[in-house]
């Protein structure tokens, strides 16, 4: 990928460089495929190397498709701006993230999405189906969350973590998906897939004829090649980074 030089190296460090040009890069993906909702929603990420737990956001009212590395603001655990950025933030927004980032110890990138594919398996009761290959990345291996409230105290976030557990991905009943990981790349690579694997499903259960079945054995088979594909992950996130850089250049600055 190129290297996107540190426009201030006095007010960011390398680490939080990087991370700032990898989120933009989510951001304006993440609309590319159609998959966010206008200014709401967002993906979060933790700027590593800090003292104290610190995060990267969406400016409040800024569409993902105009997001850049240097107009992203800096919070702390509570929502609240921590640099001189003109933009606001959404400290409500921020609450399911900042519950999974403090509970999830490897969860540094969390991406949110109220999808129309995304918003309708979450109303489902059987919810997401190994209908197709793309599924086989979340077989028993992607957590339920029951929209019992729209406010997070303490005690909910506790309760979404725990329905997270040690899955990649979270169906949010009622109301759209979860992905995290460890890195950008990771969250968006599991984003893109449930994405795809949501689209699918609609698109099969809308039709009168009746689908056909995955044996157990099979999806078990496909789970376990899918699983932590961390090469796989890197290069498909480096070749939509450089399709990023000729398509839309100006995420980076």
């Amino acid at each position: 990928m190129p290297d996107i030089p540190n426009p201030d190296p006095a007010r960011y460090s390398a680490g939080e460089w990087q991370t700032r040009v990898d989120l933009a890069a989510a951001y304006r993906l993440i609309a590319t495929l159609n998959m966010d909702d206008a200014i709401f929603t967002h993906i979060s990420v933790r700027i590593p190397d800090t003292d104290v737990p610190t995060f990267l956001i969406n400016p409040y009212g800024m569409m993902f498709e105009e997001v850049t590395a240097t107009s992203l603001v800096k919070i702390d655990v509570n929502g609240h701006k921590i640099c001189d950025s003109p933009w606001p933030v959404n400290p409500a927004g921020f609450d399911i993230h900042s519950a999974v980032h403090t509970r999830s110890p490897n969860a540094h990138c969390v991406i949110h999405t109220h999808s129309l594919a995304g918003m309708t398996v979450a109303s489902m009761p059987e919810g997401l189906l190994p209908l197709n290959q793309m599924s086989l990345h979340f077989y028993k291996r992607i957590g339920r969350y029951s929209y019992d409230t729209i406010h997070f105290p303490e005690h909910e976030k506790d309760r979404l973590v725990a329905c997270i557990a040690d899955h990649p991905a979270l169906i949010m009943e009622s109301h759209g998906m979860m992905t995290c990981g460890p890195t950008v790349a990771d969250a968006f690579f599991y984003m893109y897939y449930l994405e795809k694997a949501c689209r699918i499903q609609v698109q099969v259960l809308a039709g009168a004829r009746p689908h056909i079945p995955m044996r157990d054995e099979v999806a078990e088979e496909g789970r376990a090649l899918f699983e932590d594909r961390h090469e796989q992950k890197r290069f498909m996130w480096a070749a939509f980074v450089r399709k990023l850089h000729r398509d839309a250049p100006d995420f980076a600055r």
